[in-house]
């Protein structure tokens, strides 16, 4: 341990350090504008961000790798799901105590899925291996995935079902919900930064692929009318490729009131949120708006001796109903009545398995709020 040497100090020399150093604390602890200092990434204004705990042997490099991933605003190294409440290093390293060294990660899913993140973690882990990870050894070691939001869950399991297929081994990756996670001690914290020579089990080119990782977005395409005749019931092709209309009453989402997604049918392609969804009495699915303007084509139909506009999935080109004028006027006026048949609903708790995570906050935010959030 270094040794500081405290010369003598005179009364009013002991005051002006005192002064001193509280200016110097306010200097610190806040910016020009009274805001907090952190190490971690500001994350303080955003709502909706989520957390996920990871084990995955020494928490040195696994917090290091995590805090350099665009989309991961906080890291953390602390210990999880022991027998005590606030244990040191020494009695975890004792293995008496049970916990597992774990980086706590708050992330923002509206940058990165947690179904991706799950991704990048099994690529800096052994995911068969039991209490070892590197060199080191012992129950602390453990890989483990504890959530705190009982919905990430299935989730998770999906994403392990997945990793399985390329193991013959069992996986020895534990999932449990958070029971408890305490702070690991100051020194531990960025560990790596203040310590570069300090051993990891995670090689240096992961940390560089750490800080390029973007979760890519999804790629929709137009389908043959031969490849949609396989995937999609008769009525589905009649509505989308031929313009037909399903009958009022009699279709699978008219009266469709939980929270969710829908999609494209021939594509994938998100279209509409639940929440901008409203009884019309139509007997059709009526939405006040598309999620963004542009996923949606409008053309003049002037079938049936009427005069109405259309409106088709733009890049799928299936056809989807037609909007009117005669929508609630507090939510824009617009009437969107769409066929059943050209749609699919994706839960709200399947939206993160199946790919549709980042729409998860839209479902919570509305006005202003969520206009900002789409641009």
């Amino acid at each position: 341990m270094k040794r500081i040497y405290h010369g003598p100090w005179t009364l009013a020399g002991l005051a002006c350090a005192i002064l001193a150093a509280v200016a110097m604390l306010s200097f610190f602890s806040c910016g020009e504008k009274g805001q907090s200092s952190s190490n971690d990434k500001p994350h303080m204004d955003n709502k909706d961000l989520k957390t996920i705990y990871l084990a995955g042997g020494c928490f040195w490099g696994v917090e290091k790798y995590f805090s350099l991933m665009p989309g991961v605003k906080e890291t953390e190294a602390g210990y999880a799901n022991g027998s005590t409440a606030s244990p040191t290093y020494e009695e975890v390293c004792s293995g008496k105590t049970g916990h597992a060294e774990t980086v706590k990660v708050v992330f923002d899913p509206e940058e990165l899925s947690l179904p991706f993140l799950l991704e990048r973690y099994y690529s800096i882990i052994d995911p068969v291996s039991v209490n070892k990870q590197g060199n080191d050894r012992g129950i602390q070691y453990r890989t483990g995935i504890y959530y705190a939001d009982e919905k990430d869950k299935p989730v998770i399991e999906t994403s392990l079902k997945r990793l399985q297929q390329h193991f013959r081994q069992p996986l020895a990756i534990e999932v449990q919900p958070l029971r408890q996670f305490s702070r690991a001690e100051k020194y531990h914290q960025r560990y790596l930064d203040k310590n570069p020579g300090g051993y990891c089990h995670i090689p240096p080119a992961k940390f560089r692929e750490a800080s390029q990782a973007r979760e890519n977005e999804p790629v929709y395409r137009k389908k043959s009318d031969e490849e949609l005749r396989r995937v999609l019931t008769r009525e589905q092709f009649a509505v989308t490729r031929n313009n037909a209309t399903e009958p009022p009453f009699r279709n699978e989402y008219f009266n469709n009131d939980r929270p969710g997604i829908y999609v494209d049918v021939t594509t994938g392609e998100p279209l509409f949120l639940s929440t901008d969804k409203f009884d019309s009495g139509c007997g059709w699915p009526s939405f006040s708006r598309p999620i963004k303007e542009e996923l949606i084509q409008e053309k003049q139909d002037f079938s049936h001796g009427m005069r109405r506009t259309e409106v088709r999935s733009k890049t799928g080109d299936a056809h989807l109903g037609h909007v009117f004028t005669d929508g609630p006027k507090e939510q824009g006026g617009l009437r969107y009545c769409i066929n059943s048949a050209s749609l699919k609903f994706i839960p709200e708790q399947d939206m993160e398995a199946q790919g549709y995570g980042k729409y998860l906050p839209l479902l919570h935010r509305e006005g202003t709020d969520r206009k900002a959030a789409e641009k």
